[in-house]
C-alpha cells in the first residue's frame, strides 16, 4: 500500500491556513474550519492510502472546499488564501477523478 503523501500535504496545507488565519487576524471561523476540513482531508488521505479506489471522504471535502473558497475568491479576487486553496482543491479534485477512471492492479 502507497502512503498518499499529496493527499496528507494538501490536509496540512489546508489546516495550517486555518491556523495562519487565527494567528494573524484571531479568526477563530477561519481556525475551526481549517482543522475541520483539514482532519477531513487527512481523513481521506489516510482512506486512499488504505484503499486507493476509497476516495470520497477526499473528493467531497477538496469539491467542497473548492466551490466555497473559489466563490471567495471570485468575490474577493485575493489570491491569499481563497485562491491558492481553491486552486490546490481543484487540482485535487482532478487528482482524484483520475483515480476513479483506472482500472483495479491485478495481482
Amino acid at each position: 500500500m502507497a502512503v498518499d503523501w499529496l493527499g496528507f500535504g494538501y490536509a496540512a496545507l489546508v489546516a495550517s491556513g486555518g491556523i495562519i488565519g487565527y494567528a494573524k487576524a484571531g479568526s477563530v471561523p477561519s481556525l475551526a474550519a481549517g482543522l475541520f476540513f483539514g482532519s477531513l482531508a487527512g481523513l481521506g488521505a489516510y482512506q486512499v492510502s488504505q484503499n486507493p479506489h476509497n476516495i470520497w471522504v477526499s473528493l467531497i471535502t477538496s469539491g467542497a472546499l473548492t466551490a466555497v473558497m473559489g466563490t471567495r475568491f471570485y468575490h474577493s479576487r485575493k489570491f491569499m488564501p481563497a485562491g491558492l486553496i481553491a486552486g490546490v482543491s481543484l487540482l485535487m479534485v482532478g487528482r482524484l477523478a483520475l483515480k476513479m477512471l483506472e482500472k483495479p492492479q491485478e495481482k
